[in-house]
Order: C-alpha cells, then sequence, then structure tokens
C-alpha cells in the first residue's frame, strides 16, 4: 500500500524536505511534477515547480573529467591506478609478506606454509621471461635509488617510461641493468627541472659515475630526449638547503647568477660548479663567511672550481652597468688585483 499526498506531507522535516522520501518519490508532492536531479549541484528538485526535495546529495561518480566517449574509456578504471614503477603495471596479485589473516591474528604454521607456497607461484607467474626479469629488477633498483635522493613521484614514473622505452626499443644487450636505469633517472630528474649532480647518483648506484654518464649519453642519442641544458638557478635551493644559509643569501646568489647569465659568462661551465660558487660568493657578500671546503662537500664540486667561477662571478657583477657594488670590487680586487680590469671599481 503505497503512501498518500498526505502522508507524505507528514513524514516532512521541519525544514520542508525529507532525504528518504524524496528518494523514493516519482512525482512532486507538491503540484506532481517531474522530479529530476541536479548533479552539478546536488539537489533534486521539481522541474515543474522548482520544489528542492533533497540537497547536499554525495558524489558517487569519478573524480576526473572526460570531454569524449574514448577519453571516458581510458579514465575508467577499478581498483589502484596503474604506475610505470612495476614490470606488469601493478596489474597482478599482491600477496603480503606478513603471515597474518584480515584480523590481524597470526596464522597457523600449516596456513604459513600455503601461503608461501602461493608466493612462490605468484612469483612465478608474474615473471614469466627474462624481459619481465629485466624490467622487474631495473624499476626496483629506480625505486631504491629515488627513494634514497628523495625524488617526487613523477619523476620516478618518467624513469619507468624511459627505461620502458629503452627496453623496446632494444637498447639494454651489452650494457648494465643498474647504469641504464640510474641514467633514465638522471634524465627524468632532468626533464622535469629538478636536476641533481651525477655524482650524487653514482653514490646510490652501484656503477661508477663514467658508466652512468656514458649510458645516458647513449639513452639521450638513441631516444631522442629533448633535454635542454641545466639552469644554475635551479640547483641554488637544495644546495642553499644543504649548506643553511639565509634568505639573503640565496636572493645574493640568484642575483650573481641572473647578472652572469645576461652577461653571457655562464656559457659552457658546469651549472652546479656556478651555483656552488655563487652561494660561497653570495656568503661572503652577506658576512656568513661559508669556507671553500664546507660549499665543495655539500654540492659536490671542487674547490678549483669554487674558486675560479666565484672570481669571475664577482667581476662581472661589479662590472655589469646595472650594479656597481663595492663590496664585490674589494673581494674581488683581493683576491688578485692584477686580474681586476680597469672599471671604475678602482676609483
Amino acid at each position: 500500500m503505497t503512501k498518500t499526498q498526505l502522508d507524505i506531507e507528514d513524514d516532512r522535516t521541519d525544514d520542508g524536505q525529507s532525504v528518504t522520501e524524496s528518494q523514493s518519490l516519482s512525482s512532486c508532492p507538491e503540484c506532481d511534477g517531474q522530479i529530476v536531479q541536479d548533479h552539478e549541484h546536488g539537489e533534486t528538485t521539481c522541474d515543474d515547480c522548482g520544489l528542492v526535495l533533497d540537497e547536499d546529495s554525495i558524489d558517487r561518480g569519478p573524480e576526473w573529467r572526460a570531454f569524449h566517449s574514448d577519453e571516458n574509456d581510458e579514465k575508467s578504471r577499478v581498483g589502484a591506478p596503474t604506475t610505470q614503477l612495476m614490470h606488469d603495471k601493478g596489474l597482478s596479485t599482491t600477496i603480503s609478506w606478513q603471515d597474518k589473516d584480515a584480523y590481524g591474528q597470526s596464522v597457523s604454521g600449516r596456513k604459513r606454509a600455503r601461503l608461501q607456497r602461493l608466493r612462490t607461484w605468484d612469483e612465478r607467474f608474474r615473471t614469466k621471461d627474462a624481459h619481465e626479469r629485466n624490467l622487474k629488477q631495473a624499476l626496483g633498483e629506480i625505486s631504491r635509488m629515488a627513494s634514497a635522493l628523495d625524488v617526487p613521484d613523477p619523476v620516478r614514473e618518467t624513469a619507468g617510461a624511459i627505461y620502458r622505452r629503452a627496453v623496446e626499443e632494444d637498447l639494454l644487450p651489452g650494457r648494465s641493468i643498474e647504469g641504464m636505469a640510474t641514467a633514465a633517472l638522471y634524465a627524468a630528474a632532468r626533464q622535469h627541472g629538478t636536476p641533481r649532480q651525477l655524482a650524487e647518483f653514482a653514490e646510490v648506484s652501484r656503477v661508477a659515475e663514467i658508466r652512468i654518464q656514458r649510458a645516458y649519453r647513449y639513452i639521450s642519442r638513441e631516444l631522442g630526449l629533448e633535454i635542454e641544458p641545466a639552469d644554475p638557478l635551479e640547483y641554488v635551493p637544495q644546495f642553499a638547503s644543504a649548506l643553511d644559509v639565509s634568505d639573503e643569501a640565496v636572493r645574493q646568489a640568484r642575483d650573481l647568477l641572473t647578472t652572469a647569465k645576461a652577461a653571457g659568462a655562464h656559457s659552457g661551465k658546469s651549472p652546479a660548479g656556478l651555483a656552488a660558487a655563487a652561494l660561497y660568493a653570495a656568503t661572503h657578500l652577506t658576512n656568513e663567511q661559508l669556507t671553500q671546503e664546507t660549499v665543495s662537500n655539500a654540492a659536490h664540486v671542487s674547490r678549483v672550481t669554487i674558486r675560479n667561477r666565484y672570481q669571475e662571478l664577482l667581476e662581472v657583477y661589479a662590472e655589469s652597468g646595472a650594479t656597481r657594488d663595492d663590496q664585490a670590487c674589494r673581494i674581488a680586487s683581493g683576491e688578485g688585483s692584477d686580474r681586476w680590469p680597469s672599471n671604475g671599481c678602482d676609483e
């Protein structure tokens, strides 16, 4: 037996709405008009009189938008999203290493043996051939090194995609898996504008720095990776964080590098070396007085490079028409006045 209109009105709440009743109604209780669902505003309203029967409804749709049917099919999914950091892109079953049931209770010895047997067979089915075993080992190395270097997730995904392309292009024969995996991670960091020193990758890798450098050149050439030269300004935040310098010194270092780039003094020089030298010079201009050894250890740049680039940066900074810094003149002339040109600093 269905409720009449009077019964429905009696069941209403004080604000004139009843969520349960509005969900079961097929017509408006006021004018018998058609009820429509406004998913954009989360409301259930009457199409004729505009009566709001329900509001603040839960949106159970996807969190993404699709503008055509193909995009809708690509984005529709069930379960966790796919990832480039697993050889099967995360589409296989994962069995936990813990011998516990769904309630967190330890299982019996007989069930532990069965779980171990399941893990063994699962491992065999997930890596059926040498191609998948290669991918599994390499992507595991990428994840390990990325965690050690605290690399962002987008960089890790890009590194996995680069290594997959290298495997598809048959670039692996004759080269070590670790070297190619490290080179892929280094290339991904360069592509995302978060470059790291090659020496940092060599510290967490199992191969020498020269082999990583060769693998990187080979991958970038064969895959046609469009990687722009690193900007010295991109190294300043990480070096400044490692050295724990003041914000004033960071601004001064950026000013030194910007002036050097405008004058073309950065061409043909190591971006990391320029950034380290700029921070070293900036700390002297702000009276923080960091030593060359401290900067060298934090930036993985030799003291000779810091000393040479430091002198050049101060000279360009003092020579620039936009800035005339007497302290920079004094520091640079103190390092070697015979190298200092006659540009007004001695006036």
